[in-house]
């Protein structure tokens, strides 16, 4: 079978799956998370396995070491896994809820329903965690979804593969509502972005290299962000010790994530207080430091920043630091280098919190904490699917209502237009 034949076949389960989701009740839809969740405790030892052997390929391969941390399956990740599965069947079903329900001078009522997308498709790099969460979100939601992981994740993603066809069958739903990709052949990729017949949307997950390509390419509605230059801005009127912690944590919590980091912008009032003391932290973890004119100035010993610093997603221990003359020259910053997914104030100063909030234009604005947070796990999605950073349809971390859409409804009785 050719790539293409394998993909529209894929393709042709998947919108059939969708019309068995569509019909599925929410306890249907629930029993199936914890059965899946069942079957990925259970054979916990054999993907763990799997993940190993593709973490050992990944070395020898020679793939970055923000690759293979994205790769592994530590225990708490598996153990997220598990929990993201019950998190989500917990959570309030979006789907057939009615909203703004209205009579009509007419005499018909208007209103409108919540409703799955259809067929997802999820194309992702290294992170087996992330199948599990594609597919707990996109059966709450009720749609059927095809899952195309990196071919660095083969082993991992297969095996998880499976616990959750067993569990989709073991409720009596159709283990075709969520399909992962077998062949590692980039064809499948293009075919999958082309397939508007059997796909109705596309969430890229991965680098900036596959979600342009993606972007340019599809056929498919695309729900997507290409970078995650993050900011945090350390006001005049922050405590220096909440400071502290949130500008450590959110570059060296983990650095190949799309919500660390990349750039710190600190107030000039405050800079020389704040400044060495990150410093050392940051050198006690090896992170490198690039800095403007007047940061040289306090951290002479750090690295000069050149201009594309300001616009680099490092996906690593690296970071660019600016001194700013106020929260303004901040926000100018943030306006003309950020990518629009998450920036962070410190500050005790209320008006300074709003206005920044209402300001900038991100998909998520902080106040006093970490641009870690920038999750669907930890904004109580249960799992994401991605963060968007598009303005329509879906923005920030897209859950279970990102992965639905709304119809219009109209209950009458008997009236006709005259």
């Amino acid at each position: 079978m050719t790539v293409k034949d394998y993909m529209q076949q894929l393709g042709r389960q998947a919108r059939a799956a969708s019309r068995d989701m569509l019909a599925a009740s929410t306890d249907d839809k629930n029993r199936a998370l914890v059965a899946i969740a069942d079957a990925i405790t259970a054979n916990r030892e054999l993907i763990i396995q799997e993940n190993a052997r593709d973490l050992a390929n990944g070395r020898a391969n020679g793939l970055e070491p923000a690759m293979l941390d994205r790769l592994e399956l530590t225990p708490a990740r598996f153990d997220g896994m598990i929990e993201g599965l019950r998190q989500v069947a917990a959570l309030p079903d979006p789907c057939g809820e009615i909203s703004d329900l209205k009579y009509r001078p007419s005499g018909i009522q208007v209103g409108k329903m919540r409703v799955p997308l259809g067929v997802v498709g999820i194309i992702y790099e290294s992170r087996p965690n992330v199948t599990i969460d594609a597919a707990s979100l996109c059966l709450k939601s009720g749609n059927a979804t095809i899952l195309r992981g990196g071919s660095e994740a083969i082993h991992s993603n297969q095996a998880i593969a499976k616990c959750i066809a067993a569990g989709l069958e073991s409720v009596g739903l159709p283990a075709s509502a969520v399909q992962v990709v077998e062949t590692t052949d980039r064809a499948a990729v293009g075919e999958l972005i082309t397939m508007a017949e059997y796909v109705d949307v596309i969430v890229p997950r991965g680098g900036r290299s596959l979600i342009e390509r993606i972007s340019n390419d599809a056929k498919v509605s695309v729900i997507k962000h290409l970078d995650g230059i993050c900011h945090v801005y350390i006001d005049d009127d922050a405590d220096l010790d909440k400071a502290f912690n949130i500008a450590l944590n959110s570059k060296t919590h983990r650095y190949g994530v799309c919500n660390a980091m990349e750039t710190l912008l600190v107030a000039s009032s405050v800079a020389e207080k704040i400044l060495p003391r990150l410093a050392t932290a940051y050198a006690e973890k090896s992170v490198e430091l690039r800095g403007c004119d007047r940061t040289l100035a306090i951290l002479p010993n750090i690295n000069a920043a050149k201009p594309e610093d300001w616009d680099t997603e490092y996906l690593a221990p690296i970071l660019a630091i600016r001194v700013v003359d106020d929260m303004t020259a901040a926000m100018d910053h943030i306006a003309a280098h950020s990518s629009a997914h998450t920036e962070s104030i410190v500050t005790e100063n209320y008006t300074k919190a709003r206005k920044f909030m209402a300001l900038v234009d991100s998909a998520s604005v902080m106040v006093n904490a970490s641009t870690r947070f920038a999750d669907g796990f930890q904004y109580g999605l249960g799992a994401e699917i991605g963060i968007s950073t598009d303005k329509i349809h879906a923005r920030g971390p897209v859950g279970l209502e990102g992965l639905t859409s709304q119809k219009w409804i109209v209950f009458g009785d008997g009236e006709i237009l005259n």
